[in-house]
Formats: C-alpha cells, sequence, structure tokens
C-alpha cells in the first residue's frame, strides 16, 4: 500500500465490510455514511497503485432517501477498476430524485472521505456512465479545474446531453404516445399535462403502466399475436419517436415516474418542458398527429432551473475519455455529438478524446474495455500523449487476454448530430445548452437550480 495511506491510522478510516465475492482476497472494504446522509463504499486492493477512481452512478433511483446498497452493488459491477490495481470510492447520494449538482457534490465529498483516511492519491480519475456521466461530467467542471483534485474522467453511456435538452425525446414519447393510446391517463381518469409525467397522487405502479402499454401496442406479445390496430400504434410510436422497441418501456417509466419527480418533488410543480413548433414525422398520417398531439411551452424558470442543474457549458480543463455503445437503446449514442459540440463550443475540444464500441446494451460494457480504457487515460494524464480511438482500440487486445469478455471498438465511427436523433426545439440547436457565463449568472439567483 502506498505511503501517504498507510501513514493514516484506523481510527480514521471508516468501519470495514466484506468485498464483493469478485473481490474476495483482493482488497479490503469499508462503507459508511457522510454528513450528508450519503451512504458510500470504498474499496482498496491490495495491490494498490497509488490512484483512485471515484465513481458517479447513475438513475436518478426513486426514492426519498440515501439507498445503503447502490454503492456496494456499484462497486461490484465495476470491480475491473480495482481489479486494475486502482482504489475505488462510490456514493449512494444523499437522497433518491433528480438532483445533478447534488449527486455531483456528494461524489466529491466521497473523494474527500478517501483523502480523509486513506491519504492523498497520486492521480484521481471521476468515472460515471448513464445518468452517472452527466453527473462525472458535472464533476469535471465545477471541481476539477486545472491543478485540482481531480486528473481525468472516464465518461461511459453517458447522458452527455443535460437535461434540458436530453429529455426532449422522452417528452415526445409521452405526448406521441397518448395522441395513439389514449390510456396514460384514461378519459375516466382525472386528467393533467402529461409534462408532469404522472398527477402526483397517482398510485400507479410499473406493473400498471406495462398494462397499458401491453394493451395499445401488445409490445409484450409475438408480432403474429397483436392485433391490427397494436400494431400500426406500435409502429407509429417507435417510428415518430426514433426509440428502439426493446426500450420502449423503460423510456416511457421515466417519462412517467422519473417526469413525477423532476417536476413536482424538484421543480414545485413546474414544467421545464415543451414541444411548441416541433413538426412529428414517420407516422401514417402525420398530419393528423401534429394536429391532435398535446403541446406545452416549458416555464422559464423551470427551464433555468433544470439548465443550471443538469446543462454542462463544456468549461473542461482535464483530459476526458468517453466510451459509448454505438446501439445503446437507452443513452443514444447521438449524446456524444452533442458533448462534443458542447466542449468544441466552449474552446475546450482539444480535451476530449472519444471512442465507440460495437455493443448494444446500455447498462454494461466490456470488462476488457474498461481496463483498456483506465488505462488510456491514466496514460494521458501521466505522459502526457492525447491517445486517438486508433491508439485505445489497438491496445485493447492486451486487457482482453486477461479478462476475454471481447474488444468491439469502432475507431472510424462518428455519431451523428443530437439534432438528428431528436426532435429540435426553437432555439434549441446551438451547444453548450448553458454556456459557462450563463452559468455565473444564474449563481447569483437566490435558490437557483434543484434543491439537494
Amino acid at each position: 500500500m502506498p505511503q501517504a495511506a498507510a501513514a493514516q491510522t484506523d481510527t480514521t478510516r471508516p468501519p470495514s465490510v466484506p468485498c464483493p465475492s469478485a473481490l474476495a482476497d483482493k482488497a479490503t472494504c469499508y462503507s459508511g455514511q457522510d454528513s450528508n446522509g450519503a451512504y458510500y463504499t470504498i474499496a482498496v486492493p491490495e495491490q494498490w497503485n497509488g490512484s483512485l477512481v471515484v465513481h458517479a452512478h447513475g438513475g436518478p433511483d426513486l426514492g426519498d432517501d440515501s439507498d445503503p446498497s447502490r454503492s456496494a452493488e456499484d462497486l461490484e459491477r465495476w470491480a475491473v477498476m480495482v481489479d486494475e490495481g486502482y482504489a475505488w470510492a462510490g456514493s449512494s447520494y444523499r437522497r433518491g430524485g433528480y438532483g445533478t449538482r447534488m449527486a455531483a457534490a456528494d461524489t466529491e465529498n466521497v473523494r474527500r472521505v478517501f483523502r480523509s483516511a486513506f491519504g492523498t492519491p497520486e492521480r484521481t480519475y471521476v468515472h460515471g456512465q448513464s445518468w452517472g456521466g452527466d453527473v462525472a461530467a458535472k464533476v469535471v467542471e465545477t471541481y476539477g479545474k486545472k491543478n485540482g483534485p481531480y486528473d481525468g474522467a472516464l465518461l461511459t453511456n453517458g447522458v452527455l446531453g443535460g437535461g434540458s435538452r436530453g429529455y426532449d425525446y422522452r417528452v415526445d414519447l409521452r405526448v406521441v404516445y397518448q395522441y395513439y393510446c389514449r390510456n396514460h391517463p384514461r378519459s375516466t381518469e382525472p386528467q393533467y399535462p402529461l409534462w408532469q409525467g404522472l398527477r402526483a397522487g397517482s398510485s400507479m405502479t410499473a406493473q400498471g403502466l406495462r398494462a397499458r402499454l401491453q394493451e395499445c401496442t401488445g409490445f409484450a406479445s409475438d408480432s403474429e399475436e397483436r392485433t391490427a390496430l397494436q400494431q400500426r400504434n406500435l409502429d407509429d410510436i417507435l417510428a415518430v419517436t426514433k426509440i428502439p422497441e426493446r426500450t420502449l418501456e423503460s423510456h416511457l417509466r421515466f417519462a412517467t415516474f422519473t417526469f413525477r419527480d423532476i417536476t413536482h418533488n424538484r421543480l414545485g410543480d413546474r414544467n421545464p418542458f415543451g414541444n411548441k413548433g416541433v413538426r412529428y414525422s414517420g407516422s401514417h398520417d402525420d398530419k393528423a398527429l401534429n394536429a391532435g398531439v398535446g403541446r406545452y411551452s416549458a416555464d422559464p424558470s423551470a427551464r433555468r432551473d433544470l439548465s443550471y442543474d443538469s446543462d454542462l457549458t463544456g468549461d473542461v480543463s482535464i483530459p476526458v475519455l468517453t466510451l459509448h455503445a454505438i446501439d445503446d437503446p437507452t443513452a443514444f449514442v447521438e449524446q456524444e455529438a452533442a458533448y462534443r459540440a458542447t466542449l468544441r463550443g466552449a474552446g475546450h475540444g482539444k480535451n476530449l478524446v472519444q471512442t465507440f464500441s460495437d455493443e448494444q446494451e446500455h447498462s454494461g460494457l466490456s470488462n476488457s474495455e474498461y481496463a483498456n480504457s483506465i488505462a488510456a487515460l491514466d496514460d494521458w494524464v501521466r505522459k502526457g500523449k492525447k491517445p486517438t480511438p486508433s491508439s485505445v482500440a489497438s491496445s485493447c487486445p492486451d486487457f482482453d487476454r486477461v479478462y476475454g469478455t471481447g474488444c468491439f471498438y469502432q475507431p472510424d465511427f462518428t455519431p451523428q448530430p443530437y439534432l438528428s436523433r431528436v426532435e429540435p426545439r426553437p432555439g434549441g440547436t446551438r451547444w453548450p445548452a448553458m454556456s459557462a457565463a450563463q452559468e455565473r449568472s444564474w449563481s447569483g439567483i437566490d435558490g437557483v437550480g434543484i434543491a439537494p
């Protein structure tokens, strides 16, 4: 164990706990709860290389409290980082529900917990996947200034378009679904504007939502078992929204339950979402769809608060490496185009290297690629030589000989612009969605953003 860590006394450390089975006899694990109420998990490998990976988890998980098991589950999922010799620290965040800046603050806090207990690492990297990619990117912009505590960032399958634009396709799903299905809500139920996702007092469950989706589209049935109307509804919804069939249900859940959390719990029943001026296409009757679909305008203060909380300015001064599955059905690969445009628009494109893999899942990528990616980032930081997609791809086979999970890099791939996948809103075509100057201006407004 490096000297900085060895110098710490055991009394400064959190209680030790059993490590996940994948790390048995390889590391010592610790857990605790920070001053804000967030549970966390830390792992220090027996053969520690002196560097730390701070992990930002995805979601957001919905619920009132911090989940004591979440960070432990994330450690098990990304045990490959510890296998590679890195210490690992992850927070469950102080509460459930949306709050990107809150999650970034809790991620930074677990880094401080680690430093207090084990000393200052030689290098510190932040890693985030899914919504955690947005959280980690916010960590970079908020805490990762040059010569600061973070040396680099790894963002994998990240939701990098930010909140004010990154969920527009789910707004579209919510209104297009209701146009065709008319059962969310039904005409016999209390009505509410669809931007709410779900009215605050509703007792609908995920199972209940699934039943309504099945009723309208037959999505869970074989195609030959669907009625003609179900098949047409399904075809139209998928064609218009460009959402993959296999994740239709999960996107509708987000546009229902997480939208309720954002609009009701976090924004006080204000609407940050709009679709005025959007022309939908791809259905069997676009004219009727555009005439009949629900239309909404965002409350400027709500949109400001969501933007301040979750949009990215591109103010990045440390190396950032991304890895994204080309066929990610949840965080579309075009999110990477939005992030690229954000950093370039802010004049910091030189600090970004993007890599892509021919994979089809959102929640997990190849362990060989995770190990390769953190090594490529570490090499960039230590030696100052910026990698290329080709150089990252070429180094992966060395790691695959250890992990055997495959290398699927496509170094020549470039994602299409974000707005090729998501219908643009008037005035929402330039990146960054929130400039650094706008962020500074808004930061002076009392109560701006989303409360922790």
